[in-house]
């Protein structure tokens, strides 16, 4: 696997966005279990959840760059996590239904035999539009919402019933672009490279791994 990117998520909303930037990447999920502690703030959840993640694939290859993310939906301080069964799903897009809510993104990334990393999180306003029950029990049976964290897709069927968001939009579908490639470069994570002269400037046109 040489000394690629390890991306500890089995989402592939999170690898899709990797490659759109041409980054070379393996997928090893984490084996951490998704669990709530009591009087933690969705920020603080989503940071230990990101960090537990990235380390127990970190610990594990040690001699790779690992990125790992944790996202969470929530309203009135309410975290909504994935639907598991219509009644969950139904429940979920009534309380969502013609009002704002956040989606929060904790994101991670580290080398633990090189000893450095870093983590931060993003927040993003997203309103719906007050939905119908027939729009409501349209779209549970499509089928989307049972496994998105708040029981919608932004980047799927479930944009129509999108009204407007504030902030990113990538964090919504579950990987801060531009925080996360900002954070890769501060570490001296990835490079550059010069697109090649061949192909109009479309060849290689992927960022590299630092060797």
């Amino acid at each position: 696997m040489g000394k690629r990117l390890i991306l500890a998520s089995k989402s592939p909303r999170r690898s899709e966005l990797l490659l759109q930037l041409g980054l070379d990447f393996d997928v090893i999920p984490s084996r951490i279990i998704e669990d709530f502690l009591q009087a933690e703030s969705p920020k603080e959840h989503v940071i230990r959840l990101a960090e537990a993640k990235v380390l127990d694939v970190g610990n594990r290859y040690p001699d790779r760059w690992v990125i790992a993310a944790d996202t969470i939906v929530y309203i009135d301080d309410m975290i909504l996590g994935k639907p598991n069964n219509r009644e969950e799903a139904m429940e979920m897009l009534k309380r969502l239904s013609g009002h704002e809510h956040w989606v929060l993104t904790g994101f991670a990334v580290h080398h633990v035999g090189e000893g450095k990393g870093a983590h931060g999180a993003v927040q993003t306003a997203v309103k719906f539009k007050m939905l119908t029950p027939v729009e409501m029990e349209w779209y549970i049976q499509t089928g989307e919402p049972f496994d998105k964290a708040g029981g919608y897709a932004i980047q799927g069927i479930g944009s129509f019933m999108i009204e407007s968001i504030s902030g990113s939009y990538t964090n919504v579908v579950g990987l801060p672009l531009c925080e996360l490639i900002q954070m890769l470069n501060q570490l001296g994570t990835i490079t550059f490279p010069p697109l090649s002269s061949n192909s109009g400037g479309r060849g290689e046109f992927g960022m590299r791994i630092v060797p």
